[in-house]
């Protein structure tokens, strides 16, 4: 056990975590000259296409370090703080990291956000200077910002280049001279620590775990602790480049467990497995649970293609356990599922993954939150949906659900980060500076305001220095009406949305502008209109595609051509009476990013 080391690597985004990690497989020779390539764990094409990290990737080097031989476990993480999740899974799997700053970027948001994630599971932090061969890298301002942030020594600071792989060699040594052995006990009864898991269509379900305490060996008849079900071990094995079947794997290290599991919901990411006799008695704890931030409906195409998106999700939700989904129907789309994503990046990469690994076409709903409705009577009913909402007159208020918001950052920021609050409707509670030029205030804001795009404004406006971090605090009254979009006089109730009345006419003008220049052109003329009851608040028209029917008439009277443009205009309205108008996927996407400026 005093030979392993298991670490991970955490950053911004963008601050060259993949490329590191590729140099240091290179390094420890896990990984041959053939099969290198840029990004080697990203494996996932969406990774490669976008060129970030989305899902964690484990893998096992071996290297070789003043004459003894260590096993390094190392976990690359994604940086993107939609993915944030994946980070403190991973963090829960290690005893160290690597904290990677950009020489050029300095420290941003993520760096520092994810360092907390890592020092609240008390981890060994070794700060890594990267991109120091960039023209623009700035190397001894970023070590002055990382010593004020950590209060380490500038030696312990590494400067390296993931690139041209300056400082990798240093890396591996402080890799194996200062992040401590696991600290299991090998005699102890078994628990494994499952930190991710992935559906494999002819094996089952793999469970990915750090074993904590004990051993496991193929064969043996173990329990999740979560779920209790028992299965038995048909194979167990290590992480490499690809999984590496083994006899046995101890305490300390990172492997994976394959037992023929086919149902999703009995592997929980964060559950314990044990021997079925003389198990352990308890879970391992410390693994928080996750806090989605967007919902919205996701709705296949085809109605009868409910029961594939289920089974869909459920695998999906094995691979991302971030991701959050309940049954619900709509009048206009079918039944669905309601979603809860981390954001609306997390949002766009599930819809395109359901796409291209399950074949499966989905329509979004715009994104929000649920509500309290009270009657006349004084009942109260519980609305998810604005196409759930009872009759206006039988209304006699709504209670949205508040946030207690905390929201980190520099003190340059301040001014323009509480005009966003209060342009959301927040209620400054108190402010406080924590170090230097640190500063965390508190606002009370309602949920249905920051579920589109408050995290993306508030990262856009900071220059991505602000960290965010919510819980609900209670329901409260608010004047809320039901917006609806009608083409040609039909209610499209999948871009329905509850918003506040003082915003609801200039929503409503942005979504209709915005839904003419997606909605492609048809043989006759759309009208779009943003409705609040039977009061039509907005209006734009799709001209429709005309052909020019006067084009056979070269002079005479200009009744001829009346004639024919009468008789066009007959056909057209003919026409608008049986066509129905197609909504692209585009437009259900565009409306969750109209911009508030």
């Amino acid at each position: 056990m005093k030979h392993i080391r298991n670490f991970c690597i955490i950053a911004h985004i963008d601050h060259g975590k993949s490329t590191l990690a590729d140099r240091l497989l290179e390094t420890t020779r896990t990984i041959s000259a053939k099969d290198l390539q840029a990004q080697v764990l990203d494996n996932m094409d969406l990774e490669r296409e976008r060129g970030i990290t989305i899902k964690s990737h484990a893998i096992q080097m071996d290297y070789e370090y003043k004459g003894e031989k260590y096993v390094l476990n190392l976990i690359d993480t994604p940086g993107h703080v939609d993915f944030s999740y994946e980070v403190s899974r991973s963090i829960a799997a290690c005893e160290g990291a690597l904290l990677v700053v950009d020489a050029a970027q300095g420290i941003q948001a993520q760096t520092i956000s994810n360092l907390y994630m890592a020092l609240v599971q008390d981890l060994e932090i070794i700060p890594v200077i990267n991109k120091v061969d960039l023209p623009g890298a700035m190397p001894d301002e970023v070590e002055d910002q990382i010593v004020e942030l950590l209060g380490c020594a500038p030696s312990d600071i590494i400067r390296a280049s993931g690139k041209t792989g300056i400082g990798i060699e240093d890396i591996l040594a402080a890799i194996i001279e200062r992040i401590p052995a696991p600290d299991g006990s090998p005699d102890a009864p078994l628990q494994c620590l499952i930190f991710d898991s992935v559906f494999n269509p002819f094996r089952g379900i793999i469970a990915y775990f750090k074993v904590v305490n004990g051993s496991i060996t193929t064969g043996d008849l173990v329990k999740f602790i979560a779920t209790g079900k028992e299965y038995d071990a048909d194979e167990v094995g290590v992480l490499r480049l690809d999984m590496e079947p083994r006899k046995e794997v101890k305490t300390g290290d990172v492997g994976y467990i394959i037992s023929g599991i086919k149902t999703s919901k009995e592997v929980k990411v964060g559950d314990t497995i044990t021997h079925v006799v003389n198990g352990a008695k308890e879970a391992i704890s410390g693994f928080e649970e996750v806090k989605p931030m967007v919902f919205a409906g996701l709705y296949p195409i085809d109605t009868e293609d409910f029961e594939n998106l289920r089974a869909s999700l459920e695998k999906l939700q094995l691979n991302d356990a971030s991701l959050t989904f309940t049954p619900e129907s709509s009048a206009a789309l079918g039944f669905g599922f309601r979603c809860g994503f981390l954001g609306l990046l997390h949002m766009e990469i599930v819809q395109e993954r359901l796409d291209r690994e399950f074949n499966m076409s989905v329509i979004t709903t715009v994104p929000n939150v649920s509500y309290k409705v009270y009657d006349k009577k004084g009942g109260c009913k519980e609305v998810h949906n604005p196409s759930g909402l009872p009759d206006q007159t039988m209304i006699d208020h709504i209670e949205e659900p508040y946030i207690r918001a905390s929201v980190i950052t520099n003190t340059t920021y301040i001014g323009p980060i509480m005009t966003l609050c209060l342009g959301k409707r927040g209620q400054l509670v108190k402010q406080e500076y924590i170090s230097g030029d640190r500063v965390e205030i508190f606002y009370d804001l309602p949920l249905g305001e920051i579920v589109i795009d408050f995290y993306d404004k508030l990262k856009s406006i900071s220059k991505g220095y602000a960290s965010f971090d919510y819980h609900l605090s209670d329901y409260r009254p608010s004047k809320l009406v039901k917006l609806d979009v009608l083409l040609n006089g039909e209610p499209v109730d999948a871009l329905s949305t509850l918003t506040h009345v003082d915003n609801s006419v200039s929503f409503g003008r942005r979504m209709c502008e915005k839904l003419k220049e997606l909605i492609p052109r048809q043989q006759f003329d759309i009208a779009i209109q943003a409705a609040i009851g039977a009061k039509i608040i907005a209006r734009e028209t799709v001209k429709a595609v005309r052909k020019d029917v006067t084009a056979k008439c070269y002079g005479g009277d200009v009744s001829r051509k009346r004639k024919l443009l009468e008789k066009q205009k007959e056909g057209k309205k003919r026409m608008k009476q049986i066509g129905t108008v197609e909504v692209p996927q585009k437009a259900f996407l565009a409306v969750l990013k109209l911009d508030d400026n």
